[in-house]
Parts: C-alpha cells; sequence; structure tokens
C-alpha cells in the first residue's frame, strides 16, 4: 500500500462516519417514561443506597464488573514515541476496540496529562472506583515500571501493564513449546536478547520463572552488552547483566540456543544464526521489520525454530493473544490483581493450546491442510476462536487458587460456555475470510470499474492483498478516478469497446457463437455481446484469462445472471443455482437461502438449495445447522407451501442423515433454542444453536435478509452465488465499499475452492 493511500484510507477511517473508534450504547431500555424513572430518578437512588450499605454491590449494579480503563500519557506510543497524550488517543481507541472484539470487555481510554510519576498515580488511583481494572500502555521507561508497582500494590483492581507482560506471556508460551521440540533443557539454554527495554525485562523476568537461569542470559542495549561493569544500568537491568563483557551481538550469538529479539530490524544476519547451537529458537519481534527476515533465516538454518510480529509468518507472536483474555479471566471473578500465578496461567494455557487439534475454522482461515504443533505452529493464531474458552477459565483458577479472586467460578464447563457465548455478535467470520482470501490472491474482474465505490472497492482489495484487480470500463474515465483517490498501482485495466481489444473480443466472440450457434446465435450478434462488459467478463473467467467477477453494482440482479448462465453455466451435477446471505448478527452468523434466485423453489429445489449452502457454511469453516421455515411448525398446515418444505426435510433425512437440518419450523422457534427444546425435543435441531435458515420462497428470503441489513445494521456478505461453474458473483444494486471488498474475498475464496476441486479431480484421473 503507498503511503499516500495509507494516510487517506486512515484519516477517513478515523473521522466518518463518526469520529473515532469506540462509543457507549445503553444496555436497558430507556423508551418510556418509566423507563428513565428507573433508570435516573427517582429509581437510581435504590441501587445507590444498596451500594452505599455494601460497596461490593457496585458489581452488581453497575458496569464496574467489565469496564477496563486503557490508561497513558502517550510518552511511549508504538514506534511514534513521546506523541503527548491527545495524539495518542487513537490507539488507546484502537486498544477499547480489541478488548471488546475478542473478549467482550467495554473500555473507556484515559489519557493523562502528565509525565510526573506522582501526579500520574494519583490520577489513576482518583479514577479507580469507575473500574473494574486498569491497563496501562504506551508509557515510556523507566517510569512504566514504577507507575505499574505503586498502582498494583495500592489498588483493589486488575492493573498490568501490557507492553511489558503481553509480550512476556506470549513469548514465554511460544519459548516452552519451541524448547521442547528443539528438545532441549530450560535451565540450560543460552538466550541472547537484543533490546533491554520494559518488554525485554519482563520476557527475562518470565522467563527466569519458568526455569531460565539469569547467568545464561545476555543481553544489550542501544549501548552494548549489558555487564556488570556498566553503571548507567537499572537496579533490574544490573541483575540480568553478564559477568563476561560481549564486544558486540555476533560475539554473543555463538552457541546460543535461543534469540530475542525486541529492538530494531536487519542487525542479525544469516552468520550470526550459523552461529549458533542446533535447532535455535529465534523470535525476531521488532515490527514492523524483524531484526532478521524469515526468509533469509529459514533459508540460513534448516533446523530453525523462528517467530515473529509479523501476520505473513508463521508463529506470530502478538499481545492479542493475551491481554483480552487475561482481563476477561481477572474480571469474572472480581481479582484484586493479575498476579505472577495468573500470568504463568496464561502462559501454560496457550502452550498448552497449541497442542491440541486445531478446529477446521483456522485452519481454513489460515489455508492449512491440517495445523499441528510444530516448528511451524508453536502458539496459537489470533484467529483461534478456542482462545476466549480457555485462556479465560485458567487465568481465573490462577487467581482463586492464589488467593486474589473475591468471587470464584464454581461451575467451569458452565463459564465455558457463557465465555463462548460472548462473541456472537462480533465480525470473526469476516476477518477469518479475508485472512484466507490474503494466503492465494486471484485475479478478480471488476466490470464496473468506472463507478468510483466500485474502484474503490478494487483499490481496496488490491492494496490489502485480497485480489489481482482487473478493471472493466472506459480507459479514460478509469484512470480519471485512479489519479482522484490515489490509486497508483498498475493494474490491468481493459475497455471492451476499445480497438485494443480486438484480437481479444474476436477471440471471445467465437467461443461464445460455438456454444450458442444452435441456441438462436449468430456470430455477428455474438460479437455484438461481447462488447458488453458481462458477456465480456465472463467470458475471461470462462477462458481462463481471469479467475472471478464482480458485477451488479449498477444493473438489475437478472440482466447480469444472464451472461453467466450462457457463457459459464451451472457446475458439474448441479440443476439449480441459487444464492446466501450472510448476515453477521448479534446472536452470530446466520445463512438466508435463497434470497435472489429461485421465486417459488420446489420441494426438490429446497433440498438442492439447502446441499448447496450446506457446503458455502463449511466453506466459511462452520458446521451448519440448518433449519427448513414456513409459517408452520412440523405439518400444523397441510397447504401446499408447507408440505413442500416437509417433503424436502424428508427427502434430505432419507438421503443425507448426517446433515444436522429440520423443519418444517417457524423463525422463532427456529432462532430460539430454548423454545424449540420445550416444544419439539424430537426435532434434530433440539439443543443446537441454528446458524443457516432455508426459506421456501423468494419474498420471504429477501424481505428478511433486507430487514435484517437495515434495522438492525447487521453486516452482509452476498448474495453468494452458488451452483456456478466457475467463481462469478453478482452484486446487489448499489452495494456498499464494503460489501464489495467483501463480495470479492468471496470470489477469490470460491476461486480456491475450485482450484482445489479442479486439482483433486486430476489426481484422481492420473490414479485410474
Amino acid at each position: 500500500m503507498s503511503k499516500p493511500s495509507i494516510r487517506r484510507e486512515a484519516l477517513v477511517y478515523h473521522a466518518k462516519p463518526t469520529p473515532g473508534k469506540i462509543k457507549v450504547v445503553p444496555t436497558k431500555k430507556h423508551a418510556t417514561q418509566r423507563d428513565l424513572a428507573l433508570a435516573y430518578s427517582p429509581g437510581v437512588a435504590e441501587p445507590c443506597l444498596e451500594i452505599a450499605k455494601d460497596v461490593n454491590n457496585v458489581y452488581k449494579y453497575t458496569t464496574k464488573g467489565n469496564l477496563v480503563a486503557v490508561i497513558t500519557n502517550g510518552t511511549a506510543v508504538l514506534g511514534l514515541g513521546n506523541i503527548g497524550p491527545e495524539a495518542s488517543k487513537p490507539v488507546m481507541e484502537g486498544k477499547g476496540l480489541l478488548f471488546k472484539i475478542f473478549a467482550d470487555i467495554d473500555v473507556f481510554d484515559i489519557e493523562i496529562g502528565t509525565e510526573n510519576v506522582e501526579e500520574f498515580i494519583a490520577t489513576v488511583k482518583n479514577i479507580a472506583p469507575t473500574f473494574g481494572g486498569i491497563n496501562l500502555e504506551d508509557i515510556k521507561a523507566p517510569e512504566a515500571f514504577e507507575i505499574e508497582r505503586r498502582l498494583k500494590e495500592e489498588l483493589d483492581i486488575p492493573v498490568m501493564h501490557d507492553d511489558q507482560h503481553g509480550t512476556a506471556i506470549i513469548s514465554s508460551a511460544a519459548l516452552l513449546n519451541a524448547l521442547e521440540i528443539a528438545e532441549k533443557d530450560i535451565s540450560k539454554a543460552k538466550i541472547v536478547v537484543s533490546g533491554a527495554g520494559s518488554a525485554a525485562m519482563a520476557c527475562i523476568s518470565l522467563y527466569e520463572r519458568l526455569g531460565v537461569k539469569p547467568e545464561n542470559i545476555i543481553m544489550f542495549d542501544v549501548n552494548g552488552n549489558l555487564h556488570k561493569g556498566r553503571t548507567d544500568l537499572t537496579e533490574r537491568q544490573f541483575y540480568f547483566a553478564s559477568k563476561k563483557h560481549y564486544k558486540d551481538l555476533a560475539e554473543a550469538m555463538v552457541g546460543a540456543d535461543v534469540f530475542l529479539g525486541l529492538s530494531v530490524g536487519n542487525i542479525v544476519s544469516a552468520k550470526m544464526l550459523q552461529s549458533m547451537a542446533s535447532n535455535p529458537v529465534v523470535f525476531a519481534l521488532a515490527n514492523p521489520t524483524p531484526e532478521v527476515d524469515y526468509e533469509i533465516a529459514i533459508a540460513a538454518r534448516e533446523d530453525i525454530i523462528m517467530a515473529t510480529g509479523r501476520s505473513d509468518n508463521p508463529n506470530q507472536v502478538n499481545n492479542v493473544l493475551g491481554f483480552p483474555f487475561i482481563f476477561r479471566g481477572a474480571l469474572d471473578v472480581r481479582a484484586t490483581k493479575i498476579n505472577e500465578e495468573m500470568k504463568m496461567a496464561a502462559v501454560k494455557a496457550l502452550a498448552q493450546l497449541a497442542k491440541e487439534p486445531v478446529p477446521e475454522q483456522v485452519n481454513i482461515a489460515y489455508g492449512e491442510t491440517r495445523l499441528t504443533f510444530g516448528k511451524d505452529y508453536i502458539i496459537p493464531k489470533p484467529f483461534d476462536p478456542r482462545l476466549i474458552a480457555e485462556l479465560p477459565p485458567a487465568v481465573a483458577k490462577a487467581a482463586h487458587e492464589s488467593g486474589v479472586a473475591k468471587e470464584p467460578i464454581e461451575d467451569y464447563n458452565k463459564y465455558k460456555n457463557e465465555l463462548l457465548m460472548r462473541l456472537g455478535g462480533d465480525n470473526k467470520l469476516i476477518r477469518l475470510l479475508l485472512n484466507r482470501a490474503r494466503l492465494n490472491p486471484k485475479r478478480v474482474v471488476f466490470t464496473e470499474a468506472d463507478h468510483l465505490d466500485v474502484l474503490k472497492a478494487a483499490q481496496i482489495a488490491y492494496e490489502e492483498g485480497l485480489a489481482i484487480p482487473i478493471l472493466l470500463g472506459r480507459r479514460d474515465v478509469i484512470e480519471q478516478l485512479k489519479e482522484d483517490i490515489e490509486f497508483d498501482a498498475d493494474v490491468l485495466i481493459i475497455d471492451p469497446k476499445s480497438d485494443e481489444e480486438a484480437d481479444r473480443l474476436k477471440r471471445y466472440a467465437e467461443v461464445y457463437w460455438k456454444q450458442r450457434e444452435r441456441k438462436g446465435i449468430s456470430l455477428f450478434s455474438s460479437q455484438k455481446r461481447m462488447r458488453e462488459r458481462n458477456y465480456f467478463a465472463a467470458m475471461m473467467v470462462n477462458e481462463g484469462d481471469a479467475d472471478a467477477l464482480i458485477s451488479g453494482y449498477s444493473q438489475s440482479y437478472p440482466m447480469v445472471v444472464k451472461p453467466m448462465l450462457e457463457v459459464i453455466g451451472m457446475a458439474p451435477g448441479a440443476s439449480r443455482i441459487a444464492t446466501t446471505n450472510l448476515m453477521m448478527t448479534e446472536r452470530g452468523p446466520l445463512f438466508l437461502s435463497d434470497t435472489s434466485i429461485n421465486i417459488n423453489p420446489t420441494s426438490k429445489d429446497l433440498s438442492r438449495i439447502a446441499l448447496m449452502t450446506s457446503k458455502v457454511v463449511k466453506m466459511f469453516g462452520v458446521d451448519p445447522v440448518m433449519a427448513m421455515t414456513s409459517y408452520s411448525n412440523f405439518g400444523s398446515s397441510q397447504h401446499e407451501q408447507a408440505s413442500k418444505v416437509n417433503d424436502a426435510v424428508a427427502y434430505l433425512h432419507k438421503n443425507y442423515p448426517d446433515l444436522i437440518v429440520d423443519g418444517e419450523l417457524q423463525t422463532d422457534f427456529a432462532l430460539n433454542s430454548e423454545m424449540l427444546q420445550d416444544n419439539f425435543p424430537f426435532s434434530k435441531l433440539a439443543g443446537r444453536k441454528v446458524n443457516t435458515l432455508i426459506f421456501p420462497n423468494l419474498d420471504s428470503a429477501n424481505i428478511t435478509y433486507k430487514l435484517l441489513k437495515e434495522l438492525n445494521k447487521a453486516d452482509s456478505i452476498g448474495p453468494i452465488m452458488m451452483g456456478m461453474k466457475k467463481p462469478v458473483h453478482v452484486l446487489q444494486l448499489d452495494a456498499s465499499v464494503d460489501e464489495m471488498v467483501n463480495m470479492t474475498a468471496i470470489a477469490v475464496v470460491d476461486a480456491q475452492q475450485k482450484e482445489k476441486w479442479r486439482n483433486e479431480q486430476e489426481i484422481k484421473m492420473n490414479h485410474i
């Protein structure tokens, strides 16, 4: 992504449509005068009096128990340095966003206008009654050490400086597993550390608790080796200073078992790595440029076990694996602090999770056949949905066992289920989808690239590495729009009506004519149709000149679908095409079919739609739990509209017994598991959370998805085309830029899936 584009996109993102990234949302009804009387005067006096009687009731009647303060003075913000409290606010809001989407923790960001340690501590202590926990952030060393130490001693709520302890916890889990794979004794491991700031000191302090010996640690800062002869070291640095004075990093790394980098990029050479002991463990965590490039490192040593802070390399040491879940566990037992036992519990839970079988959803997201514990997988992935259910319970249990939990958890199985339910409404599935597209981007034709919003979507897809755009439309218009939005990448622009494309158009026309010569199409009419963008784009995909296409922004759905069917056609074995929409709702992802194609499907059509939808749901790494909906429940109506749904279910039960599907069902029973269990305990869906709805006709499906989208502001991905031979996807009229970007990712993933299927078929044929 070019720098002008980063600046523009970042500023627009933070400014529009509402400045900032977080807001306060009411959690109680507030529509009537009675609601307001309960929320404020006179009703609010009652909880006030209860809290006055017993201050612990504040957790019962207010948000304190789920509210964390992210606090800074802006003295050490990311790589920007001392930029001040106001300039640090976007970062603190971003941290609040991560707390919310990963662990459902609410955040107020607090930026304090002082660099005086005593004033800072006094301010935090004075506002602490508001919060259930304090996350200190981006405070320069050595002040950060003193601030955290004092606040932990003087407050009775959890306090953690994530800059120090987050990296320490994640890298400690990685270290345990890396040394296990390398078959090395942690107590004998020689560790070289580049960096001696707050994060580095926190890391080696935790490593010592794991069993690393201080005498086996060699540290470096900007002034060189930390050795006992230096007089400029802090007390903590002196404790880990080496007796021997090493002249440089290269000398120290000879025979080392572990390298930990928390400094600057490109300071470690291949030769230095080659001087290390067998099976070296290298954590190059400087961002965005590691101390040694991943490709250089693995080329230098086949036996290396490496981690970085980057998402495009294996073994990403990312603080988001830790802080949301650590605070979640601490808050849920009302811990008075985050102590060493709780941090160690998080380390061990993370390390153990990497050894467990990985959910298919994670494999799919990272384009892996099967992630397994080994040198390229020593810590869980940030998208792993098990983190919320594994880390908080471990932290909560450690808090209880170490005596700092005021409200210990009695039923941990129930607690795990509650944790899993907390994140039903986030956009994790969309992040998984985008991540998967990035792993193997494909060539995607944007048929209406001379529309500003379509071009913006293509630009984002290109800059995010989701796809390789091919822009169809008037060249002069596209080039001017590209200049206007600073889209300076050299991407392919094609105008099907231009003389430049005469040869390609002629070739496409002849192919289309041969396909349709017995269906009333002449060569002349074929040439005419190839000048139309949708026919031209479809033929590009059909002939392998592109991998997928996106269309429909400015045209009606039927007008776009017709060329796709004529040129590309249905997939082998398919007798029907259909669409599904993925809605990101508060209860979690919900697939709705058929939202755009089949007006009044028969029972056989419904069966086919359900089977196609199940494949799409699985493509997202989700196990389909499908309700066939109607206005009736299990035969309560004999009308043909209800009976066809019943017949479709009967067919699926007989021929696909492993498919979790049932009906006919009214939508409220399908989505309310308690109602379903109480009234229809015999159903295949009883005790399950339905994530897919198959509707009896186009009216009901289309109306439902658009109601959800507009009234509940649910994010929508779709309509996703099902049953086509090649990856073609049709947008809704005037789709938003975000919707087009998401559909681009769908098209890329669809192309990946179809390519994989073709390769598998070729392998099968070769074995015959």
